[in-house]
């Protein structure tokens, strides 16, 4: 079940400028970043060649980017639900940022603040800032100023 759970779109509208909880801790395997690889194109070495990371300038291999950011679908639904509406979808993204590389072996998990709540017709459309810390590290992985729609 979600940390915060808004059972219509009121209480959403009411919780701007709320921390919303944090996901589970996942940790990023070689598996996962060698599948991610495969299914975009981007076997990059610093990704894909364990061996020859050992040398590189993160000394192994690490999670791309967009694997990063694709987690924050992951993490979400773990922090947020919103009932009483007949749909919720992934509008977007203003901005992202990758402040931090993430090791492969490293622990991820997201934590999400409700910043903005306007409305659509229909509906609202939120903005959720979703921050990707590592466990551990002193700078987060990932941060996303992400878009939701969610209809009445």
């Amino acid at each position: 079940m979600a940390e915060t759970v808004f059972d219509n779109l009121d209480e959403v509208r009411a919780a701007v400028g709320r921390h919303l909880g944090y996901s589970d801790w996942l940790e990023v395997d070689q598996a996962q970043v060698d599948l991610f690889a495969e299914a975009t194109g981007d076997e990059q070495w610093i990704h894909v060649d364990p061996e020859r990371a050992k040398d590189g300038p993160f000394g192994g291999t690490i999670a791309h980017g967009y694997l990063t950011l694709s987690l924050s679908n992951f993490f979400l639904p773990q922090i947020v639900e919103v009932r009483g509406v007949s749909l919720g979808v992934n509008y977007g993204v203003n901005k992202v940022r990758f402040p931090a590389p993430v090791p492969v072996g490293s622990r991820l998990r997201g934590g999400a603040v409700l910043t903005a709540v306007e409305p659509i017709p229909g509906g609202v459309q939120t903005v959720m800032t979703i921050t990707i810390e590592i466990e551990g590290a002193t700078k987060p992985a990932c941060v996303i100023e992400s878009l939701s729609r969610y209809l009445a």
